[in-house]
């Protein structure tokens, strides 16, 4: 072959490899690069990864269809939606054999347990053993690989959707829980562009609600989990349950390592010692006697993993509440009868509050408020009217109106003669209490529109409120100091011209006036048995409703399905 045959074999080469290089960074697709380059090893064919798949997902999938309450019933749908939406490629496995994409998702669902969530509900074994035997294998069978690569899919998709929604459904554990979480949920586009395009792992993390209580009690889980591990606090117990140690230095020992910002904290009453076995009590919701007494000794001497189960329902509880809330919102806390009004991360007030008694449940909600009602009316609505007025006219007649100064009208409004109202045809009537000393609401209102007519007021009965059990109204909030935080919030937060004088003054008047508010003012009205009062360290609250064992036999597994419901009052 002469010189001029060889250069032109050459030239055809070499134009060919370039119209190869051409066709290969031109394609329309943005795909991550990978280690192995255009001529690296394969332990797959992308090609053939796209003909598998699109043979098993053949029905297009519209994601108008997405039901975020039904993830765990129409996961299947989903994880086609995301592959149908990024044209049946893989999006963990690379060509080349690199599985750091699905290490890092292993990682993160093994952290799960952090979140009291249970890995393997996210199939943390089989994305292991399936990791294993890809890494293994020179050439794993297609079929292998694309169910390796869903099935990290389906995991991801499952555990940030838990993440930022819950494992179970609120209104199936809680069926009076109705504060909403709006979030948007959306990985298809996550899981694309970073994943497949940019190749960036999509952190988990990003799904996690953002109150920074939800942080606490993950360092509260972490903190208990290291004393899994300690063995001197273990023996400590141990030898309390033996009865061979000093019950006084030993006991003391475990508070503080279970508490270990209490040593050298001044508390309340000081930093003696039965100031600290008091905060210790406060902090388990204990009689706060300030001895070790046989209630306080029993929780001493229990396991670190009986405060689990407790942690893990209400971060359950925390993530079916919007995943952040505002920079300034009201947050009621309906087992620890305790109000906060927060502004930038701070408690800017703190009260107690008289919430609805076990029979008349407090909901759980979020609304705005709306305005602050000075002397306001009270109109008694259905259950009360059903439940203690009826039964109130059966007994006294006219007396019991008269008693309870409520004054009877048609339904159009027209007074009638209260004379002529029984217990017979009292739903004919409504009933109202006018401004005044005497009036259930007391002197200010709080209001906050919502379905089930819940509301924040005065009362004139104040001699609850300095009690430790404080669960004795009709479902509405009654709180401590209505006054200062009518005056926080008119003039603080809506720059209004209202301090104390002022709000006296009208209130002397005996007329009612409303002030709305002009910025907004979110009210949380929640159920949370551990509470981060001060966004530093948790409360263990008691369980008046007794919903937390639902609650945890559902995020457990358990599908019993609770039957109590709440009406609009």
């Amino acid at each position: 072959m002469n010189t001029s045959t060889n250069r032109r074999t050459v030239g055809k080469i070499l134009s060919l490899f370039a119209l190869f290089v051409a066709i290969a960074f031109t394609s329309c697709r943005e795909r991550r690069d990978t280690a192995g380059g255009l001529f690296g090893p394969t332990k797959f064919d992308e090609d053939d990864f796209v003909a598998v798949l699109s043979k098993k997902y053949v029905k297009p999938i519209d994601s108008a269809s997405w039901n975020k309450e039904k993830l765990h019933e129409d996961i299947e749908q989903y994880q086609q939606y995301v592959y149908q939406a990024n044209d049946y490629f893989p999006l963990w496995l690379d060509e080349d054999g690199s599985t750091k994409y699905v290490d890092e998702l292993i990682k993160e669902l093994e952290n799960l347990r952090m979140d009291g969530l249970d890995p393997e509900q996210y199939n943390l074994s089989f994305l292991k053993q399936q990791r294993t035997y890809f890494d293994r294998t020179k050439t794993p069978n297609l079929d292998t690989v694309v169910a390796f690569d869903t099935a990290c899919t389906h995991s991801y998709l499952a555990a940030s959707h838990d993440l930022l929604f819950g494992r179970i459904s609120a209104k199936k554990a809680d069926p009076i829980w109705y504060h909403k979480n709006d979030s948007t949920w959306r990985p298809d586009t996550v899981l694309i562009k970073q994943l497949y395009q940019q190749g960036r792992y999509p952190t988990l993390a990003s799904y996690r609600s953002k109150i920074p209580m939800y942080n606490v009690l993950m360092e509260t889980r972490a903190h208990y989990d290291l004393l899994l591990k300690n063995q001197e606090f273990l023996n400590a117990k141990a030898g309390l349950v033996a009865d061979t140690v000093p019950v006084d230095s030993y006991s003391m020992y475990i508070i503080h390592t279970e508490m270990p910002w209490l040593a050298n904290a001044e508390t309340d009453s000081g930093n003696t010692r039965s100031a600290q076995i008091k905060a210790y009590q406060k902090f388990y919701a204990l009689k706060q006697s300030g001895k070790l007494d046989k209630e306080t000794m029993a929780k001493i001497k229990g396991e670190p993993t009986d405060v689990f189960d407790h942690i893990d329902v209400n971060m359950e509880r925390l993530r079916w509440l919007p995943q952040s809330f505002e920079d300034r919102y009201v947050i009621v806390n309906v087992p620890m009868m305790e109000l906060f009004l927060r502004k930038d991360g701070e408690d800017v007030m703190h009260m107690n509050v008289v919430v609805g008694r076990p029979e008349r449940k407090t909901p759980s909600i979020g609304a705005n408020m709306a305005n602050v009602v000075f002397n306001p009316s009270w109109g008694v609505p259905p259950t009360i009217l059903r439940k203690d007025v009826a039964p109130g006219l059966a007994k006294s007649g006219a007396a019991y109106l008269a008693e309870r100064r409520l004054v009877p009208y048609t339904k159009k409004g027209k007074r009638v003669n209260p004379a002529s109202v029984t217990a017979a045809n009292a739903t004919n009537f409504m009933f109202r209490q006018p401004p005044g000393d005497h009036n259930a609401l007391g002197n200010v209102k709080f209001n906050l529109p919502n379905n089930w007519d819940i509301y924040l007021h005065d009362t004139p009965h104040r001699e609850d409120f300095d009690k430790p059990y404080r669960a004795k109204s009709s479902g509405c909030i009654r709180v401590q100091k209505p006054r200062e935080m009518a005056e926080y919030i008119l003039s603080v937060l809506e720059g209004k011209q209202y301090d104390q004088e002022r709000i006296s003054a009208v209130i002397s008047t005996q007329s009612t006036k409303f002030v709305n508010l002009e910025k907004k003012l979110a009210v949380h009205i929640v159920y949370l048995t551990v509470f981060d009062s001060d966004n530093q360290r948790v409360r263990f609250v008691k369980d008046i409703y007794e919903k937390d064992a639902q609650v945890l036999s559902q995020l457990r597994g358990d599908t019993e399905q609770p039957k109590e419901t709440v009406a609009k009052k």
